[in-house]
């Protein structure tokens, strides 16, 4: 059994395989059930958890590991298996989300910082004996609107960045891989570039304080967006776009010592999703540049919309979500390798 941090993040980071972010708050599982018409009862939560863990082969095949939420972890299926047992039967690395939210940052232009540093020490102490293994821990950055520029503020990149590298440092201080997510949103109207801009100034942020902090880069996962025009963009990036700018982007401000680099969808469709993250492992493949990480997923709704739309909380449809997920790990997990066409969707 890998124990050292540096195995644990080469694990999640094995080639062709991604994580499944399974660690939606009571709240986001909750808008998300009632689009498919069912309650958010502690059992259904689990339940669309647990047939998701027992997906094979997809899980053993495709999923280094799987984000938690603190419910979760503590679970246990319906035949009585702790679900941390499950994923790890499946072979697969349970992790655990522990960051508690955005929050107002103060006196900001309405900007956000992560909170949940409190306490964090037990806590990680507690989930390392539940059997996690890694952890995550998510930044919001936005976009300032209409050609807003002082959104965001150095000041909340600094918040939120020195929050992310004081949370990495006391994972491994618990012998815990810890994820450090900054996610810059894709909610506004700004394009590609000021993506790359915001994105480019956000991560050469994030290390500076991992230095500070004395975090071992050896021993983290990187989980960022891709640089891609905000939703309300009237120009969407292309796929070759956002590979182009996305690998530019890390090659200025990614140590090479960092294992591996699992990209969230942030709000792409299924499709874009997986058509984004191919086009930049066949650009890392195709290139003269020497990319020294691992490209490949971290996602949620991106890997869970289809399995619960055809799921619909009935028994008579596990199967159906199984199948689905199945399928979209499998679409996800040869993107990671660059091997994926639009075909293998039909």
């Amino acid at each position: 059994m890998t124990t050292s941090l540096q195995d644990i993040a080469h694990a999640m980071a094995a080639p062709g395989k991604g994580l499944l972010a399974a660690d939606e708050s009571s709240g986001t599982i909750k808008k998300r059930f009632d689009v498919i018409g069912v309650d958010s009862t502690q059992e259904n939560r689990r339940d669309s958890r647990e047939r998701l863990f027992r997906t094979a082969p997809a899980m053993a095949d495709l999923i280094s590991g799987v984000i938690l939420f603190d419910e979760t972890i503590r679970q246990k299926a319906a035949d009585g298996t702790p679900l941390v047992k499950i994923i790890q039967d499946a072979g697969s690395i349970p992790g655990i989300k522990v960051d508690m939210g955005a929050k107002d940052l103060p006196r900001s232009n309405g900007e956000k910082v992560t909170e949940g540093l409190d306490g964090l020490r037990a806590r990680l102490a507690e989930y390392f004996e539940l059997g996690a293994r890694f952890a995550k821990w998510r930044a919001v950055i936005d976009i300032g609107r209409g050609g807003n520029r002082s959104v965001p503020s150095a000041y909340c990149i600094h918040a939120n960045t020195h929050a992310l590298a004081r949370y990495a440092a006391l994972c491994q201080e618990a012998g815990i891989v810890p994820i450090v997510e900054p996610e810059v949103l894709m909610d506004g109207d700004h394009d590609a570039e000021r993506c790359y801009q915001v994105t480019q100034a956000t991560l050469k942020a994030l290390y500076s304080e991992l230095y500070e902090q004395r975090v071992s880069l050896e021993g983290t996962i990187l989980k960022p967006n891709m640089i891609v025009s905000g939703k309300l963009c009237p120009t969407k990036a292309s796929p070759e776009e956002v590979a182009e700018r996305t690998l530019k982007c890390f090659t200025h401000t990614v140590p090479a010592a960092v294992p591996g680099i699992v990209f969230l969808s942030g709000g792409q469709s299924d499709i874009d999703a997986t058509a984004n993250l191919n086009a930049i492992n066949q650009l890392k493949s195709a290139s003269s540049e020497v990319y020294p990480w691992a490209f490949s997923f971290s996602y949620g709704r991106a890997l869970q919309t289809a399995p619960l739309d055809a799921w619909r909380g009935k028994a008579a449809n596990v199967t159906a979500g199984q199948k689905a997920f199945a399928h979209r790990a499998r679409m996800n997990g040869l993107a990671a390798t660059g091997a994926w066409t639009p075909e293998m969707e039909t």
